[in-house]
């Protein structure tokens, strides 16, 4: 059997997810979280935090190079209340927990267990929760938790749009966590853009079997494989634009206590 194919992890999702135009961008919900954003033939150099990557290569075709953003924790927290802290039983039962209250009470997590990493790669920053009154309960803590991933995904995001000028219009997702319908929607509550989850969520198994299947002839185009991908769900923002700023302005604030906390 030839080898058709060869993709590395996040390539191959951004791949899968059909993200062939500059601006195109995909976010992977696992352990951690990984987005790549299409940025064209030419490499954009990053100033602000990103690695510039390679994105994909069809054939003869010139090379399609990407951005990428690497979150240490994202998954991972919600694995974290489970085991370390028994808040829950089961991963799922995160988002039955977080819909008990109605927002995170001002509670904000940051995640920083081994440091923080895109787009800020700090070493000596650790954990912290924010916030905290006597008011707070459990289920604003789980709240907080699945926030912490948006709003870490807002911050990669951000750090795109200034590296590369392009202002995203839609975000594809996959992963483990894109069935928390309560994190999706926030997810486009803090981005200001719909997020949009795919019919097949194993986009990385998908986007390899592309690249296959267009060297060995099965699909003709790129443009023949956006037409075989198809959306499961879209979120639409609901936040009004000055509550969501005021939030991301409080998570900010509270990434900041994490900073140089070893010495």
């Amino acid at each position: 059997m030839p080898i058709s194919g060869d993709l590395g992890d996040q390539q191959a999702a951004l791949v899968g997810q059909t993200c062939f135009e500059p601006g195109e961008a995909k976010n992977t919900y696992g352990t951690g979280c990984f987005m790549l954003m299409n940025t064209g033939e030419k490499p954009v150099e990053s100033r602000n935090g990103l690695l510039t990557t390679v994105g994909y290569q069809m054939g003869k075709d010139r090379a399609v190079y990407a951005l990428e953003g690497s979150i240490a924790i994202a998954g991972a927290l919600v694995q974290w209340l489970r085991d370390n802290l028994g808040m829950i039983a089961a991963s799922p039962e995160v988002e039955t927990l977080a819909r008990t209250v109605e927002d995170n009470g001002g509670v904000y997590f940051v995640p920083a267990f081994s440091g923080l990493f895109a787009p800020y790669w700090k070493s000596d920053a650790r954990g912290v929760i924010a916030g905290l009154t006597r008011y707070v309960n459990r289920g604003h803590i789980a709240r907080a938790a699945l926030e912490a991933t948006a709003y870490q995904t807002r911050e990669v995001l951000d750090a795109m749009h200034r590296d590369s000028g392009i202002l995203l219009k839609t975000l594809k997702v996959d992963g483990g966590m894109v069935f928390n319908e309560l994190l999706m929607q926030f997810q486009a509550d803090v981005l200001g853009v719909p997020v949009v989850r795919p019919r097949v969520a194993e986009t990385t198994a998908l986007g390899a079997a592309y690249a296959a299947g267009l060297a060995v002839g099965l699909w003709s185009s790129p443009q023949e494989l956006k037409k075989n991908w198809q959306a499961d769900k879209a979120w639409e923002p609901r936040l009004a634009p000055d509550a969501q700023q005021k939030c991301y302005r409080q998570w900010l604030k509270a990434v900041t206590r994490t900073f140089d906390w070893v010495e």
